[in-house]
């Protein structure tokens, strides 16, 4: 069992910055590739960006290539999601997610969720 807990989520001027962090319990969270989904209001939740168990491989969404960075720190089980050059279209409620595939870019290959970070991108 994996519980995952995002932060750092918040109001930022278009154009700025946000780090989002997902902190995971237990002991097996090097051994799961993670993901970053976003949620806008009336809309699927979709998928941004993914990195394997050793962060040698990521994907990303073609919105967010060349802002948005991934990554992983598997000796304090952590993964962030690096943001900037933010517009006001990444506004959603962002979701971290653990997969025991090598990686995943669809959310129905994830098995375990964090209850969400809202981010706001104000024009």
């Amino acid at each position: 069992q994996v519980q995952l807990v995002e932060s750092g989520g918040g109001l930022v001027q278009a154009g700025g910055s946000l780090r989002l962090s997902c902190a995971a319990s237990g002991r097996t969270f090097s051994s799961y590739a993670m993901g970053w989904f976003r949620q806008a209001p009336g809309k699927e939740r979709r998928f941004v960006a993914a990195i394997n168990w050793s962060g040698s491989r990521t994907y990303y969404t073609d919105s967010v290539k060349g802002r948005f960075t991934i990554s992983r720190d598997n000796a304090k089980n952590t993964v962030y999601l690096q943001m900037v050059s933010l517009k006001p279209e990444d506004t959603a409620v962002y979701y971290c997610g653990g997969t025991r595939s090598p990686i995943a870019t669809s959310k129905y290959d994830y098995d375990y969720w964090g209850q969400g970070t809202q981010v706001t991108v104000s024009s």
